[in-house]
């Protein structure tokens, strides 16, 4: 313990109280799931670039903005929504809810308040459909996923809708309408999800089984199904990721590295599909998965601006 000589009623000692809001605005920080959201950012700029919008620049920031406060919304009321679950995992026991960083009620408004300014930023500044897609991103995933994972094995599917609406954000800014690569990106978000949720499902599967959350790594033990998932879904994967070729939305710049990293990504689900060392196969698909998409995205923006 501590012993402090200074007087009750003196001054209070500002470096305290610096640190005090220093770790308050970290906590309302951790609630928005910084990673996870730049990813949603991330990948709705892309889909804005992908259009590749002729001029108004300034749709950039009010895309990245409003992406941003909706994602962050959505995270925070997710947590909120699964504070007591979280409470008895030990990878998310420590999340501002059950760490008492933040109470319930406050991570409720945060969470509100981000995702109205979200919605509101996008519908005022960019466009109707951008707004609205960013308002059912909000729904699938808070409203409709997060209690979903409590019953059914399908709310990975559910999750990964919402996961992939955030390019449909960025090229309906762009275009004010989503054509068809813009719906391919869609699939490209979606297939990816799977593999890489389902790798992360394996490695934390005795958390989930702690609270009954029905994944395929709890339900089958053996982890077979989650295994022949990762792999036929990113079979899936592949094929539509080389498909604006054929449609002649891209060229060989873009087509050659999405055949090769979707072929690598692929004979890494297939090790985790097969029984020997299915742990370190998991670790391994979450490791290339995170490598496979940014490096997917960025050939394919660069391919749209500079051979299409």
């Amino acid at each position: 313990m501590r012993l402090s000589h200074v007087n009750d009623n003196a001054a209070p000692d500002l470096p305290d109280a610096a640190r005090t809001w220093k770790s308050q605005a970290g906590a309302y920080l951790d609630l928005t799931k910084p990673r996870l959201s730049m990813l949603s950012v991330i990948t709705a700029l892309v889909g804005f670039l992908a259009a590749r919008p002729d001029g108004a620049w300034w749709g950039v920031f009010h895309v990245v903005l409003g992406t941003a406060l909706a994602a962050g919304g959505a995270a925070a009321l997710n947590q909120w929504y699964e504070r007591n679950t979280d409470a008895r995992m030990n990878r998310t026991m420590d999340r501002p809810i059950p760490a008492g960083a933040i109470s319930a009620r406050a991570a409720w408004i945060w969470g509100a308040l981000l995702s109205a300014g979200g919605v509101g930023h996008l519908l005022f500044w960019v466009n109707g459909p951008a707004g609205l897609l960013a308002a059912a991103t909000i729904g699938i995933y808070v409203w409709i996923y997060t209690p979903m994972k409590r019953s059914s094995r399908l709310s990975l599917e559910v999750g990964a809708v919402a996961g992939a609406l955030p390019p449909l954000i960025g090229w309906a800014a762009a275009e004010g309408h989503i054509s068809t690569f813009g719906w391919i990106l869609f699939g490209i978000l979606f297939l990816w999800q799977i593999p890489h949720f389902l790798a992360i499902a394996w490695i934390y599967r005795d958390d989930y089984a702690a609270v009954n959350f029905p994944m395929l790594t709890v339900v089958d033990e053996t982890g077979n199904r989650a295994g022949a998932h990762a792999f036929y879904y990113c079979l899936a994967l592949v094929a539509v990721s080389i498909l604006p070729y054929f449609l002649g939305l891209s060229s060989l710049f873009y087509f050659i590295p999405a055949l090769l990293l979707g072929i690598y990504f692929a004979w890494k689900t297939w090790l985790f599909h097969r029984p020997t060392d299915r742990d370190r196969a998991a670790r391994s698909v979450f490791h290339v998965s995170i490598s496979y998409l940014p490096a997917l995205l960025a050939v394919l923006v660069l391919d749209r601006w500079l051979f299409v």
